[in-house]
């Protein structure tokens, strides 16, 4: 029986990569430079998390709750600040050795929606701790996971 839910739980997981990776090339629709914020952001003032938006651009916001419906539960929570960085809270349902493939994914569908720009995905656990930190750097196309 656990066997079966581990499984399940793995393809739950390689179907949201793949969801995500097709949604993204077929469209998705990409944002442009003009969409960066004039305001800053309201991350580091005295804001709770619940007050917290999606985004703090048009398509930031559209993108982050893309993210979280797409996600069929694997994703609680989402954020995009300034079109280059993705903050996501996974759900207890994500494994361990399931979080970067995870991450790889997003960093992927968000360079197709945020294109020509260095990129940062962070992962926090249900409990809003950091887990992993993903860089795209665009002059290279590489992948950094710290």
């Amino acid at each position: 029986m656990i066997l079966l839910q581990q499984g399940r739980k793995i393809l739950a997981t390689f179907f949201l990569i793949g969801v995500l990776m097709i949604t993204t090339a077929c469209g998705g629709g990409a944002v442009s430079q003009l969409d960066r914020p004039t305001t800053p952001s309201a991350i580091g003032r005295d804001v709770t998390y619940a007050e917290l938006e999606r985004g703090n651009t048009p398509g930031g916001e559209t993108f982050g709750n893309w993210v979280v419906q797409a996600s069929q539960g694997l994703v609680q929570d989402a954020f995009v600040r300034d079109n280059n960085k993705l903050g996501v809270v996974i759900s207890p349902k994500v494994r361990p050795n399931e979080v970067r493939p995870l991450a790889k994914s997003l960093v992927q569908g968000f360079h197709k929606n945020f294109p020509k720009q260095d990129l940062k995905v962070l992962i926090y656990a249900p409990d809003k701790q950091l887990i992993l930190t993903t860089e795209y750097d665009n002059q290279t196309n590489q992948v950094k996971y710290t």
